[in-house]
């Protein structure tokens, strides 16, 4: 990926913003490519997101401050997203009975179902991203990206 050449200068840019700039336009490149495996299912990439974290708590429910506190993406509108599923039948909601101020949220038959369609074609998506690299390259990528 060229930078320069996507962002149409010729102006030789300093690294550090090249470097900035390279890493927006990737993590671009990968939630477009991503949002897009996701369209025929009906589901946006923050939605797969709250669905894996549910499916990851196995028997146990999640409230809105741990699916906020486990989301890839930081966002305010996690109560928006659990409504959206709940419509499409895909969680649950319910008061905890020991706390009534608290909701849990648990993934239903039909979500984890959805969710089992997904994976294979998310992993097909995921690897075809990283396709170029290989696992050296990815280690030594994933190294350097946890110094940020």
């Amino acid at each position: 990926m060229n930078v320069e050449a996507i962002i149409k200068t010729k102006k030789e840019i300093p690294l550090t913003s090249r470097t900035l700039i390279h890493l927006m336009l990737v993590n671009n490149k990968v939630v477009e490519t991503i949002t897009h495996a996701l369209k025929p299912f009906g589901v946006s990439l923050q939605q797969f997101n709250v669905l894996r974290i549910l499916r990851g708590q196995g028997n146990q429910p999640a409230n809105l401050s741990t699916l906020n506190e486990r989301m890839v993406t930081k966002m305010s509108n996690t109560t928006r997203l659990v409504d959206k599923l709940l419509l499409k039948g895909l969680v649950d909601r319910s008061v905890c009975e020991a706390n009534r101020r608290k909701v849990e949220i648990t993934i239903t038959k039909k979500g984890l179902g959805l969710l089992q369609e997904m994976d294979e074609v998310i992993k097909k998506t995921e690897n075809s991203l990283v396709s170029a690299l290989n696992e050296k390259e990815l280690i030594q990528l994933n190294t350097l990206l946890d110094k940020f």
